[in-house]
């Protein structure tokens, strides 16, 4: 296939830009590198035999996304470009609904252009599959008897993040409806991740945010004493040891599951799923992990709740297992943890390394 993965070089785009290429398809990585990194590209660049080409841009840039379908010849789109802080998402909620849901309009008009388009004005075979980068935020905090969450789960999203990403769905079946009334069928997966975490264990790829909000990542930076503290929001929670507890799903599993959804999507389908491990693990258990892992001891402080934080959130994967085979290979906390702090030891300065 010839995909484009928008949002290609940030943290998991880049990690499926190197599993299609390691598949063997053609693949045009799509990114605006304000949060992503060029160099991830250059370090894939080598193995792709001609088979990678990365176009800097924003998807809100539909003449350019349009000419870069076109252009390349796309039949499939992965949709990573999105901003994805929930707390930012909070004090900068118009920044988002730009980004994430104008941005993924601008994309699926120039998926429909590409269908009426074509060099020579003729009709093309353009865009038919669309694999989208949803979110567990559509869930917010689920109601009682819905964790493990499945698909079913009443969609309320507690952050415009979450709503930004319910409404890409939205807009995901309506287009999807409108292209079927004319003829031009187009088929969407929609995968909705829980936290996901650890790195390529090739050692090519790793997880080089700023700023850095995830839990992983947080404490392997006090680890190496780039962070003075690692802080715990919220102790009294009905939970085992007091703390939240999440679905800590591994990026190459992540990848897995969008790739076996692109290869059984057909044209006019529509497919969506959790994508985690079916197991929670505290805060707590992640911080003692990480100690077990690095074999080193840095302060954590105990603080107030975060507004929103639900208690336990963690994935059933019933229905993914079941419709295309998915379930995650690294479930084992350490060895999630190890693939990424093997990457931060030899980049203490992620890719600036």
């Amino acid at each position: 296939m010839n995909v484009l993965v928008t949002g290609g070089a940030g943290y998991i785009g880049s990690h499926a830009v190197q599993r299609l290429l390691r598949d063997g398809h053609r693949v045009v990585a799509f990114d605006n590198l304000y949060r992503g990194h060029a160099r991830a590209m250059d370090l894939l660049r080598p193995g792709a035999a001609g088979r990678l080409e990365f176009v800097e841009g924003d998807i809100a840039d539909k003449a350019l996304v349009t000419a870069t379908l076109l252009k390349r010849d796309i039949d499939t789109v992965m949709h990573f470009a999105a901003l994805a802080y929930v707390g930012e998402s909070v004090e900068q909620p118009m920044r988002y609904y730009h980004n994430n849901v104008t941005g993924l309009i601008s994309v699926l008009e120039a998926c429909e252009a590409s269908h009426v388009g074509g060099a020579g004005g003729g009709e093309v075979a353009g865009v038919a599959r669309f694999v989208f980068s949803s979110s567990c935020a559509t869930y917010g905090q689920p109601p009682e008897g819905f964790v493990p969450v499945p698909e079913t789960c009443p969609q309320s999203p507690v952050s415009p993040y979450g709503w930004t990403k319910l409404h890409g769905e939205h807009i995901l079946r309506d287009f999807a409806e409108g292209r079927r009334l004319k003829g031009v069928p187009f088929g969407y997966a929609m995968l909705r991740y829980f936290n996901v975490c650890g790195c390529d264990r090739s050692g090519v790829l790793g997880e080089d945010h700023d700023p850095e909000s995830h839990l992983i990542p947080v404490i392997l930076q006090a680890a190496m004493g780039q962070r003075s503290e690692v802080g715990i929001f919220g102790t009294d929670y009905a939970t085992p040891d007091g703390t939240c507890v999440r679905d800590y799903v591994h990026v190459e599993d992540l990848i897995d599951a969008h790739v076996l959804a692109m290869g059984k999507l057909r044209p006019g389908q529509a497919m969506a799923y959790n994508v985690g491990i079916g197991k929670g693990y505290s805060v707590r258990e992640i911080i003692d992990a990480v100690r077990k892992v690095t074999g080193r001891e840095f302060r954590v402080v105990e603080k107030p709740r975060r507004a929103g934080d639900p208690p336990m959130l963690y994935n059933n994967p019933a229905k993914i297992r079941s419709e295309l085979g998915w379930s995650a290979k690294v479930t084992d906390l350490n060895e999630i943890i190890a693939s990424a702090w093997s990457w931060f030891q030899k980049h203490p300065k992620g890719y600036g390394s």
